[in-house]
Order: C-alpha cells, then structure tokens, then sequence
C-alpha cells in the first residue's frame, strides 16, 4: 500500500480520555495531555492523531471522550459530524469506550472494521504506521482481533509485551503472526529476557477488528455488558441511566487476553517510531531526538535562563524561571503549581496527584 492510500471499510476510533497523571501540573482532568502541543509540532497530541489517520479513513471517524472535553475535542476537530462522537457520561476504562464505539459501527455499516488509536500517542514514521494498519486491517477482515507490535528499542517496564507466535498465512498481511500471549509489565529482568529474545513486542494498545467480531468475542466473557453497549447504540438517550451500570474493565482484560489464550489474536510487528508520552522523561527523549544531554523546553522559552544544565522545563506561568548546574532536572511552573524533580524520579508524578486529591485539593489535579 502505497502512503495515504484510503483503507475500504476501515474507520478510526479515537479513544481520548485519562488524565495523564504522570506529567502533573500540564496534564490534569480538566485539560489532558490530548489536548495539549507537547513535541512543538505546533499541533495538539489529539490533531497529530487525526492527522495521520485521514489518509486511510478520510471522515469515518468516532472520537470517545469524556462529556467534560468534548467542546474542546470539537473545537480541535472541526471536521467532526455531530453523531462522530461519544461523550461518556463518567470514566469507565477502555472497554466501554471502544465496546460503544464498535456498537455503533456494527449499526451504520455491519462490515466495518475498527481500528482504535488513542489520541495520545505520538508516531513518527507515519508511512510505516499506515503499511502496519492495511495489514492489520487484512488480518481483521480474516476474522482475526490484531493488535500492532511494537518493536521494543530498549528494555522498558513500563508497557506490557506481546509474545509472538508462529508466522500466519493470510493474503495482505504478510508479515502477521499469531499472538502466543500478553504479559503484563515486567520488572528490569524479564524486560531485557524479552528484549534479547526477539520474541516480543510491546504492547501500544492499539486493535484493529471487525465491530461485529469485537463484539462477539466481549460477549463470550461479558455478554450483559453486550446487551447494554447495542441497547445505548439503538437509543443515544438510555446512555444516562446504562452507562453508569457498566464494569470498569480495559480491553486488555476483557478481550485481548481471552481471546489470545483462545488463538484468536494476531499481531502485526512495526516500527514506527512510538511513544506513549507516558511521563516526562519519555517527553524529554522524544524532544532531544536521543541526543547529547540538553535542555529541552516545552513551553515559554523567552522565560526560562539555563546554566550548565540539562533535562525538561515549561515555563506557562509568566515568571523567570532560572535553572543552575542541575542534570536531568525537570521543571513545571504554571499558574497555579509547580513541580520540581528528576527524569528518573518521572513515573513518581502520579504521587503528587494521588496526593493532592487525598488532600481534597481536587481543584489542583
């Protein structure tokens, strides 16, 4: 497939919800990392993702998000028909979102194919993103649930893996195998096992699958849950009263896994370039190009005086901020909080956040 070529009877579904805890105080449930410019691109995490979804769907678009955001989503997508998305009522994880999501497309074209790709994520060799969906896409309208491998580039722990099998013969992906099993984030150790094996591939969190099929395989372990996701597609007006009765479950858990330990998962390896942006010392890789140490800054450069040292600084809230022999550091000033720590002290964030909200100081998370 050539880059941009459209994908018959594929559409996008933006999953775009979380708060992005770990990159506090940027990040908070009022404004996630979704909706924000963090690599510089000039353009929100959020557009990055239509961006590079267009050429394969052109407008066959579903967008989940929280009720709380969707002006936002709408203002950042202008493109959006009104019926293009989903405004959940109250967070309940991945499965509800996408299950919704794949009810409905069951209902506007019983053929579709789903592909869900959070609106978080940053990809930077789109042409091979786009090789790796048509493929996946292929393996989906052969029945298969595929998920994208990524290729791991060092020995992460804090994505989960995917253990690929044996190579499957199926016309239009050639390079899809079997998904032998998910594993959940490992420590140090079986990280680098993983790595060295060959054998596996992380685990982004992106499927691509007939809605119908989705369906089917959730209602093998969840079918109530089944009948309420087809009862809301029918009638948008019982989303009040059902959504609030759905398990808070991440497809991972409810049909990723099961399905795998069925033989009813593919996986198609890539590299392309993925990060999840999980925290900010990913950002500061992303930003540095995996460079020579520097100081990379996010936001309000005219603001921030650096001496001798390196890491990651916005500056948003209109005062100097000055950094002096200090590695690694990274520093967030806003109008309201600042946060002050290391890039290996990074996945701790979430800490602050859970700490604040214990502290009923919910205005600040």
């Amino acid at each position: 497939m050539s880059e941009g070529t459209q994908i018959e009877g594929l559409w996008a579904v933006i999953p775009a919800g979380g708060s992005g805890t770990r990159l506090w105080p940027l990040s908070r449930r009022a404004s996630p990392k979704f909706l924000h410019d963090l690599t510089g691109s000039g353009r929100s995490l959020l557009r990055m993702t239509w961006d590079r979804l267009v050429p394969l769907v052109e407008d066959r678009f579903l967008v989940v998000t929280g009720a709380a955001h969707e002006d936002a989503v709408r203002s950042q997508l202008p493109a959006l028909r009104r019926d293009d998305v989903i405004a959940e009522p109250s967070p309940r994880d991945s499965m509800p979102a996408i299950g919704l999501a794949a009810a409905i497309l069951e209902r506007r074209d019983p053929e579709a194919i789903l592909g869900s790709f959070a609106a978080d994520h940053v990809i930077t060799d789109v042409a091979a993103f786009h090789a790796a969906v048509a493929e996946a896409s292929a393996a989906a309208r052969a029945g298969e649930l595929v998920t994208i491998g990524i290729e791991p580039t060092h020995a992460a722990t804090g994505f989960g893996y995917i253990r690929q099998g044996h190579a499957l013969d199926i016309e239009g992906a050639p390079h899809a195998r079997r998904v032998d099993e998910f594993v959940e984030k490992p420590d140090v150790d079986a990280a680098r096992r993983y790595v060295e094996s060959g054998e596996y591939r992380w685990n982004a969190g992106m499927f691509v699958v007939g809605a119908t099929t989705l369906l089917e395989l959730l209602a093998e372990h969840h079918a109530d849950l089944v009948d309420n996701l087809r009862i809301m597609a029918s009638d948008p007006r019982r989303m009040q009263d059902l959504w609030p009765t759905l398990p808070r479950i991440a497809i991972d858990h409810a049909v990723a896994e099961p399905a795998a330990a069925a033989r009813r998962v593919a996986v198609v390896p890539a590299s392309i370039g993925w990060d999840d942006i999980g925290d900010f010392a990913s950002l500061a890789t992303i930003l540095g190009g995996g460079g020579a140490p520097s100081l990379e800054v996010i936001t309000g450069a005219d603001h921030v005086i650096a001496v001798d040292s390196t890491g990651i600084v916005a500056a948003d809230s209109g005062r100097a901020v000055a950094i002096v022999g200090l590695d690694d550091v990274v520093v967030v000033d806003t109008a309201d909080a600042l946060l002050v720590t290391t890039k290996d002290r990074a996945q701790d964030v979430k800490r602050i956040v859970d700490e604040l909200t214990g502290r009923g100081l919910t205005e600040l998370t």
